[in-house]
């Protein structure tokens, strides 16, 4: 290399530096920055779900380490598809997030054409909250355990029937999941809720419910329902008690809704550190936590990588449990 060459390849490389320097400057200043107004937290349900109570519940609190409010804008509509394709088009500067439930890992499997890649067009925070559902039956059913049950259900194929609070619900994926890893069939009975769908259980139209936890404990222990196992992957904080599914005779299942917070895609990556910590200092907070606890929710505010594993795990499960199922968006 001649000694001009060198030079010429010196001077290249200290502009490159001072150009990184001063975009680390500038992205810096842009995290210290945020938020600079108040930050819009769309909604995609109706006010009163689960998603908007645990979203107005964390954003209370946030507004303290953020220093701006957190306002929670409820846009419901096309099973929550309009609220989340707002986020997707707001601009990536932290000031617009989403809460969304798991049913924005099913719409995938629901929907051939969504208006969004729920991958591509959004950058995980966090996960807040999740909500196990627990299996219950009714007292006159003659099982103990969910070995029982999974016995009962092979002798009976297609005879036993499970209250759900609609198609492609919760409740109903649950029990989807369920009856695909034991390989056994039951009738599928839809009511509009899951307020119905207990009063469907408890009556003896139906002979089981993938219900959720606080939706079914007060029953279970009046002992108008007996409780089997719980849903989730660990036993839950609300009923402890309880094995899980997993525990009690199928192993690997695991099935739980959740809330977690979501930013357009290209949001800066030093503005997603700063909702996550905050997010999940929320979470953890003893009066968010006891709060959540008193509606059998569990916090858990994980990374935002970890959430990001949590999404694209659970888009693939459903792909695979509706198309065996041949569950379609109705």
């Amino acid at each position: 290399m001649t000694l001009n060459s060198a030079r010429v390849h010196l001077r290249s490389c200290t502009a490159v530096l001072i150009g990184l320097t001063t975009a680390s400057i500038w992205t810096d200043a842009g995290a210290q920055a945020f938020p600079s107004r108040p930050i819009r937290l769309i909604v995609p349900q109706s006010a009163g779900g689960s998603t908007d109570v645990i979203a107005r519940i964390v954003a209370q609190k946030m507004d303290d380490g953020l220093g701006q409010t957190v306002v929670v804008d409820n846009r419901p509509g096309a099973g929550s598809i309009n609220g989340t394709e707002m986020v997707v088009h707001a601009a990536p500067d932290g000031h617009t997030l989403l809460a969304v439930a798991a049913s924005f890992t099913i719409n995938p499997a629901l929907h051939k054409k969504l208006p969004f890649d729920p991958i591509r067009d959004f950058a995980p925070v966090t996960q807040l909250a999740t909500l196990p559902h627990i299996l219950v039956v009714h007292p006159s059913m003659p099982v103990k355990s969910v070995k029982d049950l999974i016995a009962l259900a092979k002798s009976k194929p297609g005879v036993l029937n499970y209250a759900s609070s609609g198609i492609a619900t919760s409740t109903h994926l649950a029990a989807e999941l369920f009856m695909y890893m034991t390989r056994t069939s039951m009738v599928n009975v839809t009511y509009k809720g899951g307020a119905p769908a207990m009063i469907g259980m408890l009556s003896g139209q139906c002979q089981l419910n993938f219900a959720t936890i606080s939706t079914a404990i007060p029953h279970v222990r009046a002992g108008k329902l007996r409780a089997l196992a719980v849903t989730s992957g660990r036993r839950s904080v609300a009923a402890p008690e309880f094995p899980t599914i997993a525990e009690a005779g199928v192993p690997g299942y695991a099935h739980a809704s959740w809330v977690g917070l979501l930013a357009p895609s290209k949001t800066p990556q030093p503005i997603i550190a700063r909702l996550n910590a905050e997010a999940v200092k929320a979470v953890h907070s003893p009066e968010v936590k006891g709060a959540l606890i008193k509606d059998g929710l569990e916090a858990t505010g994980t990374t935002s990588a970890e959430y990001a594993v949590i999404i694209k795990t659970e888009i693939a499960k459903w792909i695979e449990v509706t198309k065996a199922a041949g569950i379609t968006a109705q």
